[in-house]
């Protein structure tokens, strides 16, 4: 691992403002969470749940950047942007190859420019060009980090290559545990931030989801000395995999947020754990969460830059 300190949470997070959210039939092929029947009335409903969730947000002192997304080009997915990109405290941001050709038309110049006009951004890696040789990588959606201990974790699925994940941890000397997980009907889980969260000295994994007993045991030796809130698939289901720990300004207490419905489904057992580690933000998501077969975690792409441009 490199001498760089990492940080594993952030204290700010960028949200992109859909303007034509929708069902997304080309990402439906492999994402088991979407959904038919919401259509109807999806981007209103999506703004009203968006607004309300930044609002809970920065009631709770975590600084939200907003971008307004553009009509053109269509973009029914913008408002997951951690799939597309991640930043990191070493200056440096990542940009990653989609699977689904409408999701790569979301590295829109307002991003970017946002971005690169408001941080002090030292190095810029691209893998998308993998995306003609259909290698992926979605971001922060494949890949849950550890970033304290230099741990990426990311289970196998047509939408994480390992090729491009080998590639991704040699920028930052970080190692890989790369393992098969699957829902209750045996179909690889799209994304790894469906059914595991890392925090500081907490995390959520849906432990039934790997079949294999060595692997499960590996995985939970890897966590170390966070406390483990085993989920089942129907909790997971309901998205409770789909957290992200972020640290509000002026408390030293993180900020564990995940939706109402992944809240609603946690025991109270589980929930006391939580509570024992971490205040929460549950937002509904719900015509989000139906549509896009994503939710809380998904729409935040972490700020973990120090230092601002003059």
């Amino acid at each position: 691992m490199s001498g760089i300190s990492f940080r594993q949470t952030a204290n700010r997070v960028l949200m992109v403002r859909p303007c034509s959210f929708g069902f997304n039939a080309q990402t439906a092929t492999n994402n088991a969470f979407q959904r038919r029947g919401f259509e109807s009335g999806a981007q209103e409903a999506a703004l009203k749940e968006f607004d309300a969730f930044v609002a809970l947000l920065r009631s709770h002192g975590v600084v939200v950047d907003v971008i307004e997304d553009t009509p053109q080009p269509h973009t029914p997915d913008s408002i997951f942007p951690n799939n597309w990109f991640s930043t990191h405290s070493d200056g440096t941001l990542v940009l990653y190859p989609m699977c689904a050709p409408n999701r790569r038309l979301e590295r829109k110049q307002a991003v970017m420019d946002h971005l690169i006009g408001t941080f002090d951004i030292r190095n810029i890696y691209d893998l998308t060009p993998y995306e003609p040789k259909d290698k992926f990588l979605e971001g922060t959606g494949s890949m849950v980090i550890d970033r304290e201990a230099g741990i990426v974790y990311a289970c196998r699925a047509p939408r994480t290559d390992e090729d491009v994940l080998k590639e991704f941890c040699k920028l930052f000397d970080w190692d890989y545990f790369l393992f098969d997980a699957t829902d209750a009907s045996g179909k690889a889980i799209y994304h790894t931030n469906v059914m595991m969260c890392v925090g500081t000295n907490l995390a959520v994994v849906c432990l039934e989801s790997i079949r294999d007993a060595s692997v499960r045991d590996e995985l939970v030796s890897l966590l170390g000395k966070r406390d483990i809130v085993d989920i089942s698939y129907d909790q997971m289901g309901n998205f409770a995999g789909n957290m992200l720990e972020v640290q509000p300004g002026g408390t030293e207490r993180p900020l564990l947020v995940m939706s109402a419905a992944a809240r609603k489904s946690l025991r109270q057992e589980q929930l006391r754990l939580i509570k024992s580690h971490c205040d929460i933000a549950s937002p509904d998501l719900s015509i989000i969460e139906a549509n896009g077969g994503g939710s809380a975690r998904c729409m935040l792409a972490e700020i973990f830059y120090e230092e601002f441009c003059p």
